[in-house]
């Protein structure tokens, strides 16, 4: 689908790090073409241990993950907003992904020096808030103030730039009261005039507390991440702990000896997996799954997609010549064997256009163009 999760942060916090972590990720994703676009974006696979399920049963000559765009922008300096450092390519980039992966320094390092001399997560995240929500005032004055100038014209278009000015006027009380966009509560006929702001705090965000190797162990219990776990809670955000430098170390291992070195660090899985799979529900995403001898294969839609949709995610003639498809949870699949021995059971359904997807399904479409 092309979604993009911009990582930001301050400099010295290891977003870097972090990106050169999923970058050797997407790299070693030998069965995802294109695993690196170029040096600063990454395509990293989505972990989904149902299509290992999948494969399992079906032994594909190939198995392809849903995956996800990881872009690493610029470091945020204050002033940013007023183009300080590399503030305007770093406002320009984000203003072109579609959600925020926000790295918070957690750990203390004498070797890494904090550009504010000290570790706090919540001053850092007030830095790059402040310098967004500038910005952000800056562009919404701007189009607040023609708009104004054309309330003043007879008719629909007079109508339309009132009620553009009236959805302007909310954002500017919270950008004002130190209140991202995000927050702001619109009906669904405003949504629209607000997106047409390409606003960079309208992006949903998710906090990165970057750990120490130490830290791993006491994560529940540390206080700075507790801080981060806090902050996210507030704003009903989401939020996940990461040791960048264990995780670009896991990358840099044969696949084999990955599980060992996870236990000696006290992991089940690798924290990326937990990174990425975040990102995919903050930006409202899900799977549904084709399986077959040749390939089995996660497709991305949204949530709430019908069933044209998804099959138009394939092939647009799937969805332009849709007429029905047979669908089956894949534990049910799993659990019967077959789809054969499913449907048998009862347990293929057959459904029309109105169908709305589940996370998890298995889907074949019949389509006549």
């Amino acid at each position: 689908m092309g979604l993009a999760i911009g990582i930001v942060g301050l400099p010295n916090v290891g977003k870097s790090t972090l990106f050169n972590a999923l970058s050797g990720a997407s790299v070693l994703a030998a069965n995802y073409p294109f695993a690196t676009k170029d040096p600063n974006v990454g395509i990293v696979p989505v972990p989904d241990e149902r299509l290992g399920k999948l494969a399992a049963l079906y032994k594909p000559k190939k198995t392809t993950y849903s995956a996800l765009e990881f872009v690493d922008i610029a470091g945020l300096v204050k002033g940013a907003s007023k183009g300080e450092g590399l503030g305007n390519q770093f406002l320009g980039n984000i203003r072109e992904v579609d959600a925020v992966a926000h790295v918070l320094r957690c750990f203390q390092d004498g070797d890494v020096v904090h550009v504010d001399g000290s570790v706090d997560p919540l001053r850092d995240k007030e830095v790059v808030d402040t310098e967004l929500a500038l910005k952000d005032l800056e562009t919404l004055d701007k189009k607040r103030d023609r708009r104004i100038k054309e309330t003043k014209q007879p008719g629909k278009p007079g109508d339309e730039a009132k009620a553009d000015v009236a959805v302007y006027d909310k954002l500017k009380i919270a950008l004002d009261a130190g209140r991202p966009a995000r927050s702001v509560v619109l009906s669904e006929e405003e949504k629209p005039r607000a997106r047409e702001l390409f606003l960079l705090t309208s992006k949903p965000v998710l906090y990165v507390a970057n750990i120490d190797e130490s830290q791993l162990g006491s994560i529940d219990s540390d206080p700075l991440v507790a801080k981060v776990a806090a902050l996210a809670a507030g704003e009903g955000a989401q939020w996940v702990a990461i040791c960048s430098k264990v995780e670009a170390e896991i990358q840099q291992l044969p696949v084999g000896d990955r599980k060992e070195f996870l236990e000696t660090v006290g992991l089940t899985e690798p924290g990326l997996n937990k990174l990425v799979r975040k990102g995919f529900e903050l930006l409202g995403l899900q799977s549904y799954f084709t399986a077959g001898e040749d390939e089995c294969r996660a497709w991305v839609v949204r949530k709430g997609a019908r069933a044209p949709q998804a099959a138009g995610v394939i092939h647009t003639d799937f969805e332009r010549g849709f007429i029905k498809a047979e669908v089956i949870r894949w534990d049910e699949l799993l659990k019967f064997g077959s789809e054969a021995a499913a449907k048998s059971k009862g347990a293929l359904r057959v459904e029309g256009k109105e169908y709305v997807v589940q996370d998890g399904d298995v889907m074949n479409f019949m389509f006549n163009v």
